[in-house]
């Protein structure tokens, strides 16, 4: 009795190590895998002008955010921006829109990437902007360098609004806005007399007949 109680005690122990083994053997995959697919890659970013972009910068993809702006680099023509993205899972088409727009209360500067074609990827190497075979592939690989444009941008409309009333207080406006409306009731009056006269021909042509 004491012998099976043994051999069973035995048993538990050998399971319960190597259970212990599977278990270690697993969450270190598990931790790899986490570690691999977390990895995070860059990319950089023209514009003509920064358009309030800044290091920490939020860059959206779709609507969601993927990273921020690390740092702006002003050239002699350009502004050159470097952006992070969170992670390597995070794939970009690369025929996108680049924008910058204006967001929130405060009105924060933020970069949108619109993807303007959808990718089917049957591989999944070819869909990791850190893979070696990302080059011949459509999407947007780590270092690429891709064009931004100026999108929505709440200074442009102030700009706009200004000039418009600066417009609407210019006399020559009313002096033009007078004389369009006096041409255009003239022409009325012309045309109500034309379809008159045309008319009363009509007419007497009709009782002719």
């Amino acid at each position: 009795m004491k012998i099976n109680l043994l051999n069973i005690f035995l048993r538990i122990k050998k399971n319960f190590g190597l259970i212990f083994i599977l278990l270690t053997i697993v969450s270190i995959s598990l931790a790899i895998n986490r570690k691999i697919n977390n990895k995070n890659y860059s990319i950089f970013i023209e514009f003509s002008h920064a358009y309030g972009i800044r290091p920490g910068t939020m860059l959206r993809l779709r609507g969601l955010n993927i990273g921020h702006i690390v740092s702006v680099k002003l050239s002699l023509n350009t502004v050159l921006v470097l952006a992070n993205i969170n992670s390597s899972l995070i794939v970009i088409p690369r025929n996108v829109l680049i924008e910058t727009n204006q967001a929130g209360l405060l009105n924060e500067a933020v970069v949108d990437i619109f993807p303007l074609e959808n990718i089917e990827v049957m591989d999944q190497q070819l869909i990791n902007p850190l893979s070696s075979k990302c080059l011949s592939s459509k999407i947007v690989c780590h270092l690429s360098h891709l064009k931004g444009d100026r999108g929505l941008n709440y200074d442009d409309l102030v700009r706009a609004t200004t000039r418009i009333s600066q417009r609407f207080d210019d006399p020559r406006f009313f002096n033009l806005f007078y004389t369009f409306l006096y041409n255009g009731i003239e022409l009325s009056h012309n045309f109500v007399y034309i379809s008159t006269y045309l008319l009363d021909l009509f007419s007497e042509f009709q009782r002719k007949i």
